[in-house]
């Protein structure tokens, strides 16, 4: 069977010839193919989305905000559906399917509420008989560029608020995960948006160089890897367009003597290994201060030792494989250049064979210890489930650290000391900080988004600036002079030309 892009509310073929293989990462083989769209595949979709813009846009925010009800309680409904696609492409657990359909939903919630969130402001007599007043409109057509790991959660942060806000959408998710795109617009369609309002175009490289020069396209987000986010961001401002692009990350835990270690080391063990690692949220970088070190790094090989790995749709499985056999042996080549870098190898997942699932495409979790600053297992984004502990003196040495990191994306600190978590907080140069909460992932009424090489562009992703990057601003000075003239009254006979 073979994927369709979805346009204009039906699933079509379009004009490529060219397929991609969808795989089953545990099991290592093909379950489906794709189609890779072509110009024209998008070019099409972008006329479609246009032409419904319109209309759309003229739509009352309240029947904007009843499609998006009935849109989430479908969400509700077909969540396992969901989790099913999601795990079957790309590997990881069911249970963290779930939770990426859950996380993606709050945003469906957040984006109910767009009778309030569209709202304006007065101000009266700004001068003399002057009043001012502003509100929003849409931007007409948005698309949306995402990436594998989440393949519901990340497109979930974009088109339900852009499609609230009352813009049309394009969304182009990753070729390796497309099954639950097309369940998700199949989906919009029973919730009553009107077609052509969300469309799903698959494809690679190609696809995207259309989105991000095409016309009709008024705003681009995307999330990613920082050299893609940057190329992104730079070709779409070429064009014209408003954009964010979202990168990568190196995200560091800071575990202080005063931390309850056992805590600690359990939640940076899920947080670095949960999705195989394969979250840009996840913990990569343990920074270990002081004479924690030894004690920490104990506690977190126990817990690694421990994870059951296997095919996500296996009953007690904890961890799944990565998407590729690409990914596999990328992660397995970094474990092997920090070794000889000097990195002690504590636990070597790089051996791991899952019984029944020889051809899966596996590596266990991975645990490195005496990493240095200078290391590619620091420095690179391994983007797996491997585990890397720096050792320094000092909350100062620990936060200059990560400052130096170029990615600022997520942080989060283990301590019992406020005095320690506020200095934290305040000094360090990342968007989504943690208090003894390893994955500071923001709700839906806040945005989500890092700094330096983690994002391209001015606003950060869903939540209120997601409302604003989706329109755009109208402010309105009024006068209503009083009219003065004389009021002839009207004969009562019958009229006549003078």
């Amino acid at each position: 069977m073979t994927y369709d892009h979805w346009i204009g509310g039906t699933s079509v073929p379009g004009s490529g010839t060219r397929l991609g293989d969808v795989f089953d990462p545990a099991l290592g083989a093909v379950r489906r193919l794709v189609r890779l769209g072509t110009a024209a595949d998008v070019d099409a979709a972008v006329r479609v989305a246009r032409a419904a813009a319109g209309s759309w846009a003229q739509t009352s925010v309240t029947a904007r905000s009843r499609i998006m009800f009935a849109f989430r309680e479908l969400l509700v409904r077909h969540e396992d559906e969901l989790a099913v696609v999601i795990s079957s492409e790309h590997g990881k657990t069911l249970d963290d399917a779930r939770g990426e359909v859950v996380r993606g939903r709050e945003v469906v919630e957040f984006a109910c509420g767009i009778p309030q969130l569209l709202k304006g402001a007065f101000s009266d007599q700004v001068s003399r008989g002057v009043d001012s007043h502003s509100f929003r409109q849409p931007l007409g057509v948005v698309a949306g560029i995402t990436p594998f790991n989440f393949p519901v959660m990340v497109p979930l942060w974009m088109h339900p608020l852009a499609i609230a806000c009352g813009n049309a959408f394009v969304l182009k998710p990753s070729e390796r995960v497309p099954g639950a795109s097309d369940l998700v617009a199949r989906l919009y369609q029973r919730a009553g948006l009107p077609d052509g309002v969300f469309n799903v175009v698959h494809g690679d490289k190609v696809a995207v160089d259309a989105l991000l020069s095409h016309p009709g396209v008024d705003a681009v987000s995307f999330v990613g890897s920082t050299p893609i986010a940057r190329y992104v961001h730079a070709a779409a401002s070429r064009a014209g367009k408003r954009v964010q692009a979202l990168g990568g990350a190196k995200n560091h835990a800071v575990v202080m003597p005063d931390a309850d270690l056992e805590f600690a080391a359990d939640h940076i063990v899920a947080a670095g290994y949960g999705s195989a690692g394969q979250r840009c949220m996840a913990i990569s970088a343990v920074v270990a201060v002081g004479s924690v070190a030894d004690d920490l790094v104990e506690r977190i090989r126990e817990r690694t030792l421990r994870i059951a790995v296997g095919p996500g749709g296996a009953d007690g499985v904890e961890m799944g494989p990565v998407v590729t056999a690409a990914a596999r042996d990328r992660i397995a080549g970094a474990v092997e250049r920090g070794a000889k870098d000097g990195a002690t190898v504590v636990v070597d997942g790089r051996d791991l064979v899952v019984a029944g699932h020889e051809d899966g495409f596996f590596i266990g979790p991975t645990l490195l210890d005496h990493v240095s600053p200078s290391m590619d297992a620091y420095r690179d984004e391994i983007f797996g489930p491997v585990l890397t502990v720096l050792r320094v003196p000092t909350l100062d040495a620990a936060i200059e650290l990560i400052n130096a990191n170029p990615y600022g994306n997520g942080t989060a600190v283990f301590t019992s000391s406020g005095h320690v978590a506020r200095e934290f907080e305040r000094r360090v140069e990342v968007g989504m900080i943690g208090v003894n909460v390893p994955v500071p992932v923001p709700m839906a009424f806040h945005s989500f988004g890092g700094w330096k090489q983690s994002l391209f562009g001015d606003h950060h992703i869903h939540g209120p600036e997601g409302v604003a990057f989706y329109t755009r601003a109208k402010v309105v000075t009024t006068r209503w002079p009083q009219v003065r003239r004389e009021v002839e009254r009207a004969p009562l006979a019958f009229p006549t030309v003078s």
